[in-house]
């Protein structure tokens, strides 16, 4: 099979593609045969060697895909086999033409979502639906999403929106904004600006929510804006440190949801037209190294994909 593989950490250049050996099934999985992958940011920052977690040499990236099951193993129901899923990988695997996924961790995808959307959905709906859930914004309330532009933060504008909260999104070019705008938010800044706390000020009073997947001086400067006893939901670190939560805010913790439920909950949402995954780009196979850098250079709004 084709597959994008990682043998030494480096630039978007360290993503190569290879012809290697076909995998197989074991004991309580399936293989796959991906139609499409989902790329994130975390995956940028592990190629480059410096992310929160770090990959055994050689490695295929990608945790996330959606096709058609193609065989089946060992105990593992073999009329599986033709069904279309989603699935993660336990971290690895999902830049390639087929994949080895555990039976447990499939999803089957509701007939009226494409696998675009699906795998769109899947890392980034958990995290968005997790996250919405955690931190339960209330009607009136002001809550502030970062990266608004993104994946994870396009998902939380509308779940913000349809919880009926007042949304101000932050995102860092003119396009994301418009983005977040047409996805319900109220108010739009450009958080690259040094001065963009002035108006998400004078606009709100302070906020209630602040969900916060950036970090560095643009968390501590939204953590800034919340009123006293206002939650702070810190999932992220795309533009520095991981923010930590001053003393007179509340950090929301994560809910005691199973992930696979999480992800179930978004494809529901979507198949029932409340959630819309943003597909900002979609890059072949043997374009992986473009669309990392494409990421790095904050050049795609919402999720970027990995056609196979």
């Amino acid at each position: 099979m084709r597959a994008v593989v990682v043998r030494q950490c480096g630039g978007p250049e360290a993503l190569v593609l290879e012809e290697i050996p076909d995998p197989v099934a074991g004991p309580g999985q399936v293989l796959i045969k991906v139609v499409v992958a989902g790329i994130t940011f975390v995956e940028t920052q592990v190629r480059g060697g410096r992310g929160p977690r770090s990959a055994e040499l050689p490695a295929i990236l990608g945790n996330g895909v959606a096709g058609t099951v193609l065989a089946t193993g060992e105990d593992v129901d073999p009329a599986l086999a033709g069904t279309r899923v989603v699935s993660t990988l336990g971290g690895y695997g999902g830049y390639a033409e087929l994949a080895v996924a555990s039976a447990d961790d499939l999803i089957p995808i509701p007939e009226s979502l494409s696998p675009e959307a699906a795998v769109a959905l899947l890392a980034d709906g958990r995290t968005a639906v997790g996250l919405a859930t955690a931190a339960a914004p209330r009607p009136g309330e002001w809550v502030l999403v970062e990266a608004a532009g993104g994946g994870v933060g396009s998902l939380l504008v509308q779940l913000a929106r349809d919880a009926g909260a007042r949304v101000v999104g932050a995102a860092s070019s003119a396009a994301k904004r418009d983005l977040a705008a047409g996805l319900g938010a109220e108010l739009t800044v450009d958080y690259t600006d040094p001065d963009w706390t002035e108006p998400v000020r004078a606009a709100t009073g302070g906020l209630d929510v602040v969900f916060d997947g950036v970090g560095g001086e643009t968390g501590a400067a939204a953590q800034g804006l919340l009123k006293d006893g206002g939650r702070i939901s810190v999932y992220g670190m795309a533009g520095g440190p991981m923010t930590t939560p001053d003393p007179r805010v509340t950090a929301v913790a994560w809910p005691a949801t199973d992930m696979r439920e999480l992800a179930r909950q978004a494809l529901t949402l979507a198949a029932a037209g409340r959630l819309r995954p943003v597909i900002g780009a979609t890059f072949p196979l043997e374009s992986a190294a473009a669309a990392h850098a494409a990421i790095e250079a904050r050049g795609v709004t919402g999720k970027t994909l990995l056609r196979i």
